[in-house]
């Protein structure tokens, strides 16, 4: 399969580079892969156009919506070497008190044993390198505190503009878990979600639950094989409590429906899958769905407009078919909806 195949163009002036003046006002657009799901009168294959207020609508008691409640670290660092040259450091993973795999500006040009300051009297050493990452250590611990007060919000190379104060709430979800701060990318289908919204799912007997997948680069990264099939995928960690589990197992059991509200939320719960059934605990996944997947657990998704040659425009043409994102990525286009992480969503049932 072609990678150039999942490409579109995409008029520059539709890449959101700010979020909506309020949370859950964002345009929704409906893609009805199954008939009978959703409104009685929908047909497989109907594009419907609504707004995400509006989300519960679409929704019923026989549902479980599951979340993926990973905190964004202020993960983006910028450090100067002995020279005077500024690199940008993105710290992915924290491997002890000292050291962190990163990513940084620049990759092909650093080299084993290139030191850099921060503030604060703090440096580092790239002491690994391969052709994706480095491992970074630290002369003292970098910690959330530390990056709290000296780091970035990480928003995504495609918003052309620097973090302002009010990123530090809109690229974060209302429901991420404080202690759980291992994302360097926010899972971005759930920052339209309110708490009226989360209120209005809850009155239809709607089921929540919660997993934790810390999002990396990996998620984002750009497909550059010919192939989609010789793509690799970065690890990322994810954990699914008991409570989580026992709650889709049932509930698959008894047939009703699972909705993951993010690629993140989907390829955890896919990536847990054991005696057909999702497994409790920590884990980490590289699982890359693309076309010819058979999905185990998740039937409905909620997600963003994805970029073009990524795995996530991937993964979704997996998940409703390769014509029909197409289709709906090209009238999202026509109607002038906005694009990636601070865009508009879509909803596939």
């Amino acid at each position: 399969m072609k990678t150039s195949d999942f490409y579109f163009d995409l008029p520059e002036e539709l890449i959101a580079q700010f979020p909506p003046e309020n949370r859950g006002t964002s345009r929704l657009l409906v893609l009805k892969k199954n008939a009978g799901s959703g409104p009685a009168t929908a047909k497989a294959g109907e594009i419907i156009h609504t707004s995400v207020q509006n989300f519960p609508d679409f929704i019923d008691e026989n549902t479980v919506v599951v979340f993926n409640n990973t905190k964004v670290r202020k993960a983006r660092i910028f450090g100067v070497s002995d020279t005077g040259g500024e690199t940008e450091f993105l710290l992915l993973e924290k491997l002890s008190d000292y050291k962190w795999k990163a990513i940084s500006s620049k990759l092909k040009k650093q080299k084993i044993g290139k030191v850099f300051s921060f503030p604060a009297n703090i440096k580092c050493t790239i002491i690994e390198k391969d052709e994706k990452e480095i491992i970074v250590e630290f002369n003292s611990n970098v910690d959330d505190a530390y990056l709290e007060k000296f780091g970035h919000v990480p928003l995504p190379p495609y918003i052309k503009r620097d973090d302002t104060a009010s990123d530090n709430e809109r690229y974060q979800t209302i429901y991420c878990e404080k202690e759980k701060t291992g994302s360097a990318a926010a899972p971005t289908a759930g920052l339209h979600f309110t708490e009226e919204i989360l209120d209005n799912l809850k009155k239809k007997g709607v089921t929540i639950a919660f997993i934790t997948l810390h999002v990396g680069m990996g998620t984002f990264k750009p497909i550059h094989s010919d192939k989609v099939e010789s793509h690799v995928m970065h690890e990322e960690i994810y954990e699914i409590s008991e409570e989580t589990a026992e709650i889709i197992n049932t509930a698959k059991s008894n047939g009703k429906k699972i909705l993951a509200v993010g690629t993140t939320s989907l390829r955890t719960l896919e990536s847990a899958v054991c005696n057909d059934k999702v497994a409790a605990g920590e884990g980490k996944t590289s699982l890359y769905i693309y076309p010819g997947y058979k999905f185990k657990v998740v039937d409905y998704l909620f997600t963003n407009f994805h970029t073009p040659d990524s795995t996530l425009i991937v993964l979704v043409s997996a998940f409703a078919g390769v014509s029909e994102i197409k289709e709906a990525y090209q009238e999202a286009i026509d109607k002038k909806y906005r694009f990636f992480s601070y865009g508009d969503a879509m909803l596939i049932l």
